[in-house]
């Protein structure tokens, strides 16, 4: 039988582009976890997050840990104003910047009733308008760096909605929405867009439900228990490099099973 040689090239390109990423709230959880993988295959990450404290502590340690350009910046992403001085600041610290992932949030418990404009104002602009207001800061940077790509977090809540975070579910089905239409114009530059839906993470923002509804969820997780921020930030570091070429529009699924359980 004769062997055929495509000449292709399967060495890892996981570290590829090795420029650098930008991380909304980057001091904890999935942003903090991502920060991590990035860095550990030579990346350098800039970690946005309204803790300014835990931002700059988080990208000392990380500097030291892995020895690559960090930093840590203070940025409240509910303000559209805040994100200029950032970008500015994100680029002399990096020196180049060729990825965004967009995962600052929150899940006020609100329910209907709780409802203000002025909250969700806030809750909208903080998941959705950011992502469109930190592309167009960044977008020459994505366009000159070959294999930019952004990633935002969205969630299976987007799917299959939640009675008591109205505004947390609404914004998270507009981040699915958005990407797909991003995609379409980023394509020109050459540039990739896709959302991950994470399930249950055990993360700093779901600690209140583990601790009051234990068991509850892992009976319906297919994998019977809860995600880690760590496997979070392996699927991001992959679709921000090389190995994701040609993915792009795409909405990755990374709940141990859950939206596909039929489990009670």
């Amino acid at each position: 039988m004769t062997v055929h040689d495509n000449g292709a090239d399967f060495a890892s390109q996981l570290g590829l582009p090795e420029t650098g990423v930008v991380i909304t709230g980057g001091a904890s959880g999935i942003g903090l976890a991502t920060a991590h993988a990035l860095a550990a295959v030579g990346r350098p990450v800039a970690l946005w997050d309204i803790n300014a404290e835990g931002a700059e502590g988080a990208a000392r340690i990380i500097a030291d840990r892995y020895g690559v350009r960090t930093a840590g910046l203070a940025v409240d992403l509910r303000n559209s104003q805040a994100v200029a001085p950032a970008a500015i600041a994100t680029r002399e610290a990096l020196g180049t910047v060729g990825g965004i992932v967009h995962g600052a949030g929150t899940a006020e418990v609100t329910g209907i009733d709780g409802v203000t404009p002025d909250n969700w104002d806030a809750g909208l602009g903080l998941h959705a308008r950011a992502l469109l207001l930190i592309t167009q800061a960044f977008r020459e940077d994505l366009r000159a760096n070959p294999g930019s790509a952004i990633v935002a977090i969205a969630s299976i809540n987007a799917t299959l909605g939640n009675g008591t975070i109205p505004i947390y579910s609404a914004a998270k089905g507009a981040i699915i929405s958005l990407v797909r239409s991003m995609a379409d114009e980023l394509a020109f530059d050459g540039v990739r867009i896709n959302s991950v839906s994470p399930g249950q993470i055990d993360t700093p923002i779901m600690a209140n439900t583990k601790a009051h509804l234990p068991g509850h969820f892992e009976r319906r997780i297919l994998l019977g228990r809860y995600g880690l921020p760590e496997e979070l930030g392996r699927v991001i570091r992959f679709l921000l490099s090389n190995e994701a070429s040609y993915i792009t529009a795409s909405q990755i699924l990374v709940d141990g099973g859950n939206i596909h359980s039929q489990r009670q």
